[in-house]
């Protein structure tokens, strides 16, 4: 393929939430991870109303939001592709998506339905549950409710412990693994801080294990199961992106119940409708029973993270992977 038949992808990340920063990282996991002799690529960051397109000199150019182009060295540029790595809002509940399909921009995610269900835990767990997936039970407190709902009325329903955190969002930001009554309160304002409803979910004693999957036209790839150890309590955003966690690939668990995690993702991803790479965390708990914590649909890429671990472990090559999304979705476009 000579240069001047190259595709140019854009790498968009950033975003307007407190995952701004892990989305950049995850942006530099993509770009070394893109195949360059098939494709150009650009970051494209998106933060506080701008969207900036950074360079190969390392200066940067505003992108015209008509058609998603910008200028570098005198030439318009406008991108083939959109890989999206955004983290949380616009990228992961459907706005960007939206966007860009009323450009005719092809992109790596799921739509705009998809994001947005799966952004907001307490619908997509509701609406899961109705399909046979298990998942904790929870409650929602809306931001204009939450001063008016009882502690005690929250804790004879959940029960302790429990999980406090977004209903919307992700990396664990504003999230609290509450154990008295008198930690409620507080865990429901950070969480607040973070969007504008409250989750408080059932707490689920278990082996915590997460699962990654991509379907194209011609292939169904569920990749090997990771079972995390985290240092702390739960899974937080330090377990997450600054290694106080222990990563195990494949899992410390029987083939059969591998299997079965395997075969459950890949539904899930077929009653979603998803595209990309997804990753879907579980806990198992006692009697191997498979429960459902949240899906993401724009998983983490940096040197840390699990996608690029279990893409490795089942044999593959991330360059490949992200060829295979790319061109089945602009065949598409053809």
């Amino acid at each position: 393929m000579s240069k001047n038949t190259k595709r140019i992808i854009a790498i968009v990340c950033g975003g307007d939430t407190s995952e701004h920063d892990v989305s950049l990282r995850s942006a530099d996991g993509i770009e070394s991870f893109m195949d360059h002799e098939r494709y150009i690529t650009y970051k494209v960051e998106i933060h506080a109303g701008r969207w900036e397109a950074i360079l190969p000199n390392g200066t940067r150019a505003m992108v015209d939001r008509n058609d998603f182009s910008f200028e570098d060295e005198g030439k318009r540029i406008r991108p083939d592709f959109c890989y999206i790595t955004i983290h949380g809002a616009p990228g992961e509940n459907g706005i960007l998506q939206g966007y860009l399909d009323l450009i005719g921009m092809p992109y790596s995610t799921c739509n705009v339905l998809v994001e947005a269900m799966t952004y907001d835990k307490f619908v997509l767990n509701n609406y899961l549950r109705s399909y046979g997936v298990s998942v904790a039970d929870s409650m929602l407190i809306r931001q204009y409710e939450s001063e008016r709902v009882k502690d005690e009325d929250i804790v004879n329903r959940i029960g302790l412990p429990c999980f406090v955190k977004p209903a919307r969002g992700g990396s664990s930001f504003g999230t609290t693994k509450v154990k008295t009554i008198e930690e409620l309160r507080p865990a429901i304002r950070l969480a607040l801080q973070e969007g504008e409803d409250v989750m408080v979910e059932a707490f689920m004693q278990g082996t915590e294990i997460t699962c990654g999957c991509y379907k194209t036209r011609e292939e169904s790839i569920v990749f090997p199961v990771t079972e995390v150890v985290p240092a702390k309590e739960f899974f937080d955003y330090d377990a997450k992106y600054n290694g106080e966690v222990q990563e195990i690939t494949p899992a410390r668990i029987s083939q059969r119940l591998s299997k079965r995690v395997q075969m459950l993702t890949s539904m899930i991803y077929d009653i979603l409708g998803c595209y990309g790479i997804i990753r879907i965390d579980y806990i198992i708990t006692k009697k191997d029973h498979i429960n459902m914590l949240e899906i993401n649909t724009t998983p983490g890429m940096t040197p840390t993270s699990f996608i690029p671990q279990q893409v490795k472990a089942a044999g593959m090559e991330m360059k490949e992977v992200l060829t295979d999304i790319i061109e089945d979705r602009l065949s598409n476009y053809c």
